[in-house]
């Protein structure tokens, strides 16, 4: 029964890699997505010492004895936070980090709770706010506000002409009437020093976990880019960032699971044909 136990606790792990390398295929042309990578490791195993006299294997290129094990687990599964290529668009309200680990902040209601996640989805668009007012708040492409520096969603009046986005973040809003000043408002952008931390919380977005629980404090996850480090920021206005996703790479790592499914399925059927024969016997 062993051969059977460790070819189906493989096959469950591997199962998992298919599925998180058919995810990052479905993902790829999302904007600002980043590829999630697979790491395994091994179960236990068990040492067998079946030479009875190891002092006579004189010259002997292998380890004495059988070492016996019970398959392969899913370690971990990494973000990849390579700079994905840029895809001009000349649309105002797009924008595209040119620089890894930097990420938006948008608000998002959850069960009544306002919470601040992070996205590199920068196809930003204008709202109507709903009190009835002229004015529109800057939001994602699910409808979640943007913030600013503060913290706060980011509206201003709807009179506007034009709208520039400066390459470190700084929005500045041209009215339609001369004479007006400019709404300027800085986008709240943070870098994030431990991005296997994050959790993928669906929508292109990701959400912190619960820092209490982990010991890790917030400023050892992200750094908020303001004051002197606005300067760090690098953004693009008019363009967009694609997926990380290779194509080529992905269909390789694929291939290579499904080979190891197969051969671990296999080994099940020959272990069943091989119990078969000693039931057998007579």
């Amino acid at each position: 029964m062993r051969t059977m136990i460790t070819a189906t606790n493989t096959m469950s792990q591997l199962q998992k890699q298919m599925d998180t390398i058919g995810n990052n295929l479905a993902n790829l042309n999302t904007t600002g997505y980043k590829r999630r990578e697979v790491n395994f490791s091994e179960l236990l195993y068990q040492q067998f010492n079946n030479q009875p006299f190891p002092e006579q294997e004189v010259g002997r290129l292998t380890p004495n004895g059988i070492r016996q094990g019970v398959g392969a687990k899913l370690g971990h599964t990494n973000i990849s936070m390579t700079q994905g290529s840029i895809k001009t668009t000349d649309r105002p309200l797009d924008i595209a980090f040119t620089k890894e680990g930097q990420f938006l902040q948008v608000m998002v209601e959850e069960n009544g709770v306002q919470t601040p996640h992070f996205t590199r989805d920068g196809a930003l668009y204008l709202s109507p706010l709903a009190d009835g007012s002229n004015q529109v708040g800057l939001v994602n492409s699910s409808g979640n506000p943007v913030l600013d520096e503060d913290g706060d969603p980011i509206t201003f009046f709807d009179n506007f002409k034009e709208v520039n986005i400066s390459p470190n973040g700084v929005i500045s809003v041209i009215p339609s009437q001369a004479g007006l000043p400019n709404q300027v408002y800085n986008l709240s952008v943070v870098e994030v020093h431990r991005p296997q931390l994050l959790e993928s919380v669906g929508g292109n977005l990701f959400a912190l976990p619960n820092l209490n629980e982990l010991g890790v404090a917030a400023d050892e996850v992200f750094t908020s880019l303001q004051g002197n480090l606005r300067g760090q920021v690098g953004m693009q206005q008019g363009a967009l960032e694609q997926s990380n996703v290779d194509m080529s790479t992905e269909m390789s790592d694929l291939l290579m699971a499904q080979r190891s499914y197969q051969f671990n399925a296999k080994s099940i059927s020959i272990s069943d044909q091989m119990m078969g024969l000693v039931n057998g016997i007579r």
